[in-house]
């Protein structure tokens, strides 16, 4: 699959709604279409890439999900890790 700027681009437009909510910003009270439109986004090359394997007889679902992993378990423990409890103890003493 070759790289496409143009869904690239809608995937970083959808994210914006997404930031300024979070922000407070009370124009975007919206933001979880953001999310929505990412997840569509994300779907449809999720489905572009599948049916191209499938065409040719390349699928292999251990290493579509060793590939899905690679790319999303990184960002998950950076989350996991900030949202755990310990962090913000640490954070909370140094600012006292």
């Amino acid at each position: 699959m070759n790289y496409r700027p143009d869904i690239d681009s809608l995937r970083a437009l959808a994210v914006i709604p997404v930031v300024f909510y979070h922000a407070g910003f009370s124009l975007f009270a919206g933001g979880y279409i953001g999310v929505d439109v990412f997840f569509v986004i994300s779907g449809f090359l999720i489905t572009e890439l599948l049916l191209k394997s499938s065409e040719e007889n390349s699928f292999c679902y251990v290493s579509f999900l060793s590939r899905r992993l690679k790319r999303i378990l990184p960002a998950f423990l950076f989350v996991s890790f900030l949202r755990s409890n310990k962090f913000f103890d640490k954070l909370k003493r140094r600012k006292q």
